[in-house]
């Protein structure tokens, strides 16, 4: 059987809102096309609108990966599930400070545990972890978000 790979031109990203009736996925379009500025606009008007149950279905259609965090419920881990035809979910849970060994001494950190699934099929393992570890150098210097 021959296996096929759709590559997007656009990156659609959904992120999961708790409401009142469930969660619900809206998904942001061409988000490799906008500024951190104006992904942070956008998350704040469509989160509203989902609370308010103002989604229509064309909002949480055509995502391939979505972010989904619940360390406001208190969550220190999960382990997220891909919702096909999605590839990979990445679970975002609680931040606490931690001591962390800089080579000298044990300084305080904001440490955010974060959990990545994805579909094999799709995404290498190898690959998978270097998403990883990017996502974990863009955090630790958040300087690298605006640039």
């Amino acid at each position: 059987r021959q296996r096929r790979r759709c590559i997007r031109d656009s990156i659609n990203i959904g992120v999961a809102v708790d409401t009142p009736n469930g969660l619900v996925v809206p998904v942001f379009k061409d988000v490799n096309k906008k500024s951190v500025t104006e992904l942070s606009r956008e998350l704040t008007t469509i989160s509203k609108k989902a609370r308010d149950g103002k989604l229509t279905a064309g909002e949480m259609q055509g995502g391939c990966f979505t972010i989904s965090s619940i360390g406001g419920l208190g969550t220190t881990h999960f382990a997220p599930i891909v919702n096909a035809p999605e590839v990979a979910i990445l679970g975002v849970s609680k931040s606490a400070m931690e001591p962390v060994w800089n080579g000298k001494e044990f300084v305080p950190r904001l440490m955010m545990p974060i959990s990545l699934s994805f579909d094999h099929r799709v995404i290498d393992g190898a690959d998978g972890a270097r998403f990883i570890t990017i996502i974990n150098n863009m955090l630790s210097d958040i300087r690298r978000l605006v640039m």
